[in-house]
């Protein structure tokens, strides 16, 4: 009788451990194939692509050392602290918001065929946009644009970085004196709507913007205030975008190390699957 209670104890047994084997695998870490320099200047280099399954930390360090963040780099960030004077300067700005996922939206280009204009009403037109609701809504990333973008790739991760490419980035400017009429402030203003922008901070956790060209802030003071108290920062004039796909890369932002710098020169990376 023992026998028999033994032996069907060591079945019940034999038969959890099976099952138990049978488990699926945990899921691999995640793997990057490459790492791309956002950086713009003479001291940004090329996109790389590493040989192997992954992005090894050796690399990267490479990466972020082999040039140093001279004047040559036109790559800058804008710290809370220069949109609010006493919050975080871009070495105060704490490590972990200093590595985030990214993705990237796409800015529509403003089209001479979106506008439907004449040449003799190219005068009034330039009046009109200048300021107006219709280029805000076709020169700046607005809900619906985010609406679209999650609709493609699934909701924004927690605590990311935003960045705003061009449609054409690399392309030559439209020949036409409609657009080179438009206004400084128009075309250097961070490309994304207040509301938009909101959206992103404040259900989205974003930390960062990066932009590929020249920013002024100054044009939408509440949104730079906004910004500056979510511990936002902008990382300007970025380069490469049209290496990184829509969604699934980490960025690494480097400030040089000061306390007091609102702005200062930055080395961009990106981990791209």
């Amino acid at each position: 009788m023992r026998i028999q209670s033994f032996i069907i104890a060591y079945a019940l047994v034999l038969a959890i451990l099976l099952f138990a084997d049978r488990r699926p695998g945990s899921n691999p870490p995640d793997r990057y194939s490459h790492v791309v320099d956002l950086t713009d200047g003479q001291s940004a280099i090329q996109p790389s692509v590493v040989t192997g399954s992954a992005a090894s930390g050796s690399m990267i360090r490479e990466s972020m050392g082999s040039e140093s963040l001279g004047s040559e780099s036109k790559t800058r960030i804008i710290a809370p602290a220069a949109l609010i004077p006493g919050t975080w300067a871009a070495g105060q700005i704490p490590a972990e918001r200093l590595i985030a996922p990214l993705i990237v939206i796409d800015l529509k280009d403003l089209d001479l065929k979106d506008l439907d204009l004449k040449d003799s009403k190219d005068s009034k037109a330039v009046a009109s946009l200048d300021g107006g609701s219709h280029q805000t809504r076709l020169s700046q990333i607005s809900l619906d644009d985010i609406a679209a973008w999650e609709s493609l790739h699934g909701i924004i991760p927690q605590g990311a970085v935003v960045a705003i490419r061009r449609a054409s980035a690399g392309a030559a400017p439209p020949q036409s004196h409609l657009f080179t009429n438009l206004s400084t402030s128009a075309s250097s203003r961070l490309p994304i709507t207040r509301d938009a922008a909101m959206f992103l901070v404040e259900a989205r956790n974003t930390i960062g913007f990066a932009v590929e060209t020249p920013v002024t802030l100054s044009s939408d003071r509440a949104l730079a205030q906004q910004l500056a108290l979510h511990g936002n920062y902008v990382v300007q004039e970025a380069a490469h975008f049209t290496s990184l796909p829509a969604a699934g890369s980490l960025v690494i932002v480097a400030p040089a190390k000061n306390k007091k710098a609102g702005e200062a020169p930055v080395r961009v990376l990106a981990m791209v699957r």
